[in-house]
């Protein structure tokens, strides 16, 4: 009985592995993400002053129970910058025609200071999105002023 039962396991397993348009593989649920360069102009400040990061270095999304956590990294152009986060397009966070967008944005340093290395720049944000956010979600979008990143089913 046990042995059947590991069997069926594991070809149940393989299976998703093979199938790969099929929602309950775990492999498939949301892809690599790509970089591309950013097209549009420059958005405004959001309400506190803060920008949009230079760019978009990582960008990853994690399923987790009930949802999934959007987490990327960043680069600002010099060094001091902080107060990372992600922010929709769209306030009610509804995507448009399956495609969720966010804005990265980052508070300008107290004071003018070096460049320094990319590594040392590095900001990161995260963001989580419920299962109700996705449902519709083919494509998610992380906008900075030079690129963008997006990951899709």
């Amino acid at each position: 009985m046990r042995l059947a039962l590991a069997l069926m396991l594991a070809t149940s397993l393989a299976a998703c592995a093979t199938v790969r348009e099929s929602r309950v593989n775990p492999f498939n649920w949301f892809g690599r993400a790509e970089s591309q360069p950013t097209t549009a102009p420059p958005a405004q400040e959001v309400s506190d002053g803060r920008v949009q990061v230079d760019q978009v270095t990582r960008m990853e999304l994690k399923q987790m129970p009930g949802g999934a956590i959007l987490s990327v990294a960043g680069l600002p152009p010099t060094q001091g910058w902080w107060n990372a986060e992600l922010i929709a397009l769209d306030p009610d966070e509804a995507p448009v025609d399956g495609v969720l967008t966010y804005r990265f944005v980052v508070a300008k340093p107290k004071r003018l200071t070096p460049a320094s290395t990319p590594q040392s720049r590095e900001l990161t944000a995260a963001h989580f999105l419920s299962d109700q956010t996705l449902a519709g979600v083919r494509r998610v979008v992380v906008v900075a002023a030079q690129n963008s990143m997006s990951s899709s089913r």
